[in-house]
């Protein structure tokens, strides 16, 4: 390629000289990094107004379910076969009327707590509705699947179909299907708090539904006799039975007590018994009073012996003290020694009155010791007495205690054949006395079980309920529908809105580029100078601007200018921000660096070639590669013959040479390159330029894929401008896009434009 760029008249580009400059420094305005590798997504505030404009947007989608639910119910309510019910209400009470004063075979007190359970199941019991049917001759009717059975479409659809109960072994198909029904159709209500149960029926027929609930009831009630009566003669049967057993048993057990008694004396045991206790109990006092005595007498034969064995001395003994005879013999001793002393001091030992005074005191001695000796062999001989009389009784006493004891165990064998003769005898009068019971209650025809309100033919059906059904389409299709919008809504991650592009990419909305009417521009391209819209060409007028204002730095400005995949409207975004600054009176340079799908020289009507492929490799110069545009100021570059490696050139020293070349003369460098999840040519472009547009095509990119996009660019350190949301539906979403367009924009647009 030439480095020498002649001029081209007086309208043509200025001369350009390529030369090798040094790599400029990397851009550093990418946006900030999310911590899952994506932007930050700034809060956006909530108002109660974004929820009206989800439902405003997807207010077709409402629209279309409440009618499909509201419809729906009601051609459910106004073709459904109305459907009677039938009451009927039962008093069951917890036991029987009480006629008589004993109990019944079936005792209800002891199982109140699930007596009632009991009840009711029993009323939706498969054998009553059988009964029932049969009472009727039911079986064949249509309502209970003998036939076509009544009712539209609707009908069958909503209505109770037979059910999937257990077939009894019992039940052909045919029965078991028609007892499912039945029973679907039955509904067993007690009431809180008392002892009343409504039993409900329902079908389409009221007069049958009455019969039924009737029929129902008698044949429960009936059952319930039934099954009393049966239970009482199984009881008394039973009570015969045993009867029988425990006469036999009773004879057993008296012929048994009877043979002891003839073994072991005719004289009852118990009274043998009691003359036996009553002795031993003598016995045991007499011996206890014995061993009183003995332990008394002892007691003074000890301190007897012990005052001989200390002194000799037993004159401070209790009984030697208390003897008068003895005291009067030592009194009588004491006198008969005074004198003896006083006769011994004036006559001698041989005088006769001596002599006869010794002789006196002599005897008076003899008769002192005399005495004491009885006295000790009177303690000595009460005390052996004593010990006699209480071996004695303890030998008397143990005889008796063992016979007492031989007693005892005749009494215990007499016992236990008493026992069993007495209980036998309680066991048989028990049975004999409930059998007496069994047979009356047999015979007794109560029950606990009253119909207090029979059923009454139903003036009015319970279903299907109009007023309420068609209340409960309304709210249930709004509820539904905008359940079902905000649903979409979620679900929904396109970008919609310049909000969401700040909250999800963290970019800047540069501009909300409006959509064209498509029946409109069929087949052309819209462009500034092509009759576009006068709201259309306000928005890139607001775009050109805010582009201006994010490069603001001193010196020719070069964008690139791409999107997340392809049809999101780049190229056109590119050629109209182009046009509009050279509108502005700035010389702006277009380059169609999307040299695999190129569309630059499409839209304007040039020829492809020579173009920027052609340029990069040599094959052309620029004076022959760029041409001037339809409008002032506007030059092009188109893409030239495409090559097989756009990649290599666009990261080429040499193209970013040309584009700091085309800086020095243009105003402004706008690179329209390929989408980058297609490709990275725009990542490669981005680098060589002093700032990106990202565009995003409004309800058709998703968040999470221009996510990736930014994510991919952001390896080029690129110096992100901002986003550009194009193909907005203004007109179709004008109420969702309020806060960014108003219906009396346009109008303000038309009357400028004229």
């Amino acid at each position: 390629m030439s480095d020498d760029m002649t001029g081209m008249g007086p309208g043509g580009p200025p001369q350009l000289r390529l030369a090798p400059t040094p790599r400029r420094p990397e851009p550093a305005g990418a946006p900030p990094a999310a911590a899952d590798g994506g932007p930050v997504a700034r809060g956006v505030e909530v108002h109660l107004l974004d929820y009206v404009k989800i439902l405003y947007k997807r207010r077709w989608t409402a629209a279309t379910t409440f009618l499909i639910v509201v419809v729906g119910v009601m051609m459910y309510t106004f073709t459904v076969t109305p459907v009677y019910e039938a009451r009927t209400r039962l008093l069951i009470e917890s036991d029987n009327p009480n006629i008589v004063s004993f109990k019944e075979v079936i005792d209800e007190q002891g199982a109140k707590a699930d007596y009632y359970q009991t009840q009711y199941n029993i009323l939706q019991s498969r054998g009553l509705a059988r009964k029932t049917l049969d009472a009727l001759n039911l079986w064949e009717s249509p309502h209970f699947g003998g036939g076509a059975r009544k009712g539209g479409f609707f009908g069958s659809l909503f209505g109770s179909g037979s059910g999937a109960a257990t077939q009894a072994a019992n039940e052909t198909l045919a029965q078991s299907r028609a007892i499912d029904r039945f029973l679907a159709s039955l509904t067993v209500s007690p009431i809180r708090n008392s002892r009343l149960v409504d039993v409900r029926f329902r079908l389409s027929d009221p007069d049958l539904a009455t019969q039924i609930a009737n029929a129902l009831v008698r044949n429960y009630i009936e059952q319930n006799l039934e099954y009393r009566f049966v239970a009482s003669k199984e009881a008394s049967d039973w009570l015969g039975e045993r009867l029988a057993e425990h006469r036999k048993e009773v004879e057993q057990a008296e012929s048994a007590l009877q043979r002891y008694r003839e073994q072991h004396d005719a004289i009852p045991l118990e009274d043998r018994e009691n003359i036996v206790v009553q002795k031993l109990a003598d016995l045991n006092a007499a011996v206890t009073q014995a061993k009183t005595e003995r332990f008394q007498k002892q007691a003074v034969y000890n301190q007897l012996q012990s005052l001989q064995s200390k002194n000799g001395s037993v004159d401070s003994f209790p009984a030697i003290l208390s003897n008068a005879y003895i005291q009067q013999q030592k009194a009588e001793l004491a006198s008969l020694q005074s004198q003896q002393t006083q006769l011994s001091e004036k006559l001698g030992d041989k005088h006769p009155e001596i002599i006869k005074i010794r002789s006196a005191i002599q005897l008076a001695q003899l008769k002192l010791d005399a005495e004491i000796s009885k006295v000790v062999q009177a303690v000595r001989s009460e005390y052996q007495a004593a010990l006699a009389k209480e071996n004695s009784l303890m030998a008397a006493l143990a005889q008796q205690k063992t016979e007492a004891q031989a007693m005892n165990r005749k009494a215990i064998d007499a016992g236990v054949l008493e026992r069993d003769v007495q209980t036998s005898k309680q066991i048989y009068e028990s049975l004999l006395q409930r059998a007496k019971e069994t047979g009356v209650s047999t015979e007794l025809k109560t029950s606990n079980i009253r119909v207090v309100d029979v059923a009454e033919r139903p003036r009015h059906p319970v279903a299907p309920r109009k007023a309420l059904n068609l209340t409960l389409s309304l709210f249930g299709g709004c509820l539904f529908a905008f359940g079902l919008a905000f649903f979409f809504e979620y679900v929904d991650s396109r970008i919609k809105s310049p909000d969401e592009v700040k909250a999800h990419l963290g970019l800047a909305c540069l501009g909300m580029v409006p959509a064209l009417d498509a029946k409109t521009w069929k087949g052309r391209d819209p462009l500034l100078n092509g009759g576009v819209p006068p709201n259309f060409s306000e928005a890139f007028r607001a775009l050109r601007t805010n582009v201006l204002f994010s490069c603001a730095e001193e010196g020719g400005r070069s964008l690139v200018v791409t999107s997340t995949g392809p049809g999101e409207g780049k190229t056109m975004v590119a050629a109209n921000l182009a046009i509009g600054l050279a509108q502005a009176g700035q010389r702006v340079i277009l380059i169609d660096a999307d040299m695999r799908r190129p569309r630059v020289h499409e839209m304007f009507r040039v020829t492809q070639e020579p173009g920027l492929s052609n340029l990069m490799v040599g094959h052309s110069t620029p004076s022959a590669s760029i041409r001037k545009g339809a409008v002032p100021g506007l030059w092009l570059l188109p893409a030239g013959r495409i090559p097989p490696n756009p990649a290599e050139l666009l990261g080429s020293q040499r193209f970013r040479d040309f584009i700091r070349l085309l800086g020095e003369h243009f105003d402004t460098v706008i690179v329209d390159s390929p989408p980058i999840m297609a490709v990275t040519d725009a990542a490669i472009a981005a680098s060589a330029t002093t700032g990106l547009v990202f565009v995003v095509g409004a309800e058709m990119t998703s968040r999470y894929a221009a996510r990736a996009a930014i994510e991919q660019l952001q390896n080029g350190h690129p110096n992100f401008l901002g986003a550009v949301l194009n193909r907005v539906e203004l007109e179709r979403n004008a109420y969702y896009y309020s806060n960014y367009y108003r219906r009396e924009y346009g109008v303000y647009y038309h009357a400028a434009a004229r």
